[in-house]
This record gives structure tokens, sequence and C-alpha cells, in this order.
């Protein structure tokens, strides 16, 4: 078993990210223009795309709690490497503490030493870092997605 765990604290309300998690014209802002797709009910696809139509990610919605808790079944499609280790499992947890908002993400898959967790772990904290910028000053942090 591998995992990355990442959490943060971010102005703002538990819908209002929600919103940001959710929704593909708030994804493309922080993502660096990826946009997340998906009705987000259980047993739903999902989809990450970049703004060139190629699929970046995928899998399936395994729980939903709106605002509060959001599993995805997820694997990589661009990086065969990645996509060799199967499916992982993303955890989004979203709590509200002391008129801020705690937001827990939990990636992990049943391969030892992964190279998908040690993926994620570099790209996690520049995205959450984005959407954190964007949800408290309006704008989110300028990178080229990687390719």
């Amino acid at each position: 078993m591998s995992e990355f765990v990442y959490v943060t604290y971010i102005r703002t309300t538990p819908e209002a990210l929600w919103e940001a998690l959710t929704k593909p014209e708030f994804t493309r802002l922080y993502w660096f223009g990826v946009s997340m797709e998906s009705t987000w009910e259980k047993g739903t696809p999902w989809k990450m795309i970049y703004p060139d139509g190629r699929i970046t990610d995928s899998g399936k919605v395994l729980e939903v709690d709106k605002p509060r808790r959001l599993v995805l079944k997820w694997r990589n499609e661009f990086m065969p490497e990645l996509t060799a280790e199967g499916f992982s499992r993303c955890t989004f947890e979203i709590e509200s503490a002391n008129g801020v908002v705690k937001l827990t993400i939990l990636h992990e898959i049943d391969v030892p030493e992964s190279k998908l967790v040690k993926a994620v772990s570099g790209g996690w904290p520049k995205i959450l870092s984005s959407l954190k910028s964007l949800l408290e000053t309006g704008k989110a942090i300028e990178q080229k997605p990687a390719r």
C-alpha cells in the first residue's frame, strides 16, 4: 500500500470548496487548464480533460456526501507507467474548522512504492495551493500543466 495525505486550511465555505472541486469552470482555473467532469453521483464516471481534449485521468465516483466527502476510483490515463499500476482511490474530506475549511486529500493505491503516489505527491501540493489562492484571493497560481 502506498498513500499520500495532504491537509490545507482555506478561508472559504464547505459549499464554495465543493463547487470548486466539482465544477469544470472552476477546476480549469486552478488545475492549470484541466477540467474535471462528472455528474458527481455515486457510481457515475468522472474524467479529467486537457484543454486539447486528451483525458488525463478517469474513474468512477465511489462516494458522495455533498459538501463533506467525495471518494473517487482514479486511474492515470496519459503516462503508461502510471496507468499500468491500475486504479487508486482518492478521498476528499471537507470540514468546517473555526471559520475556515479544512481540506484533507488521501490518495492511496494497493501498490508498494507506487509511481502514481510519487507523482501525485508532487502534483497535489501545487494544485491545492492554486485552489487555495483562487478561493481566497480570486486568482489561481499560474503554471503550465504537466504533459
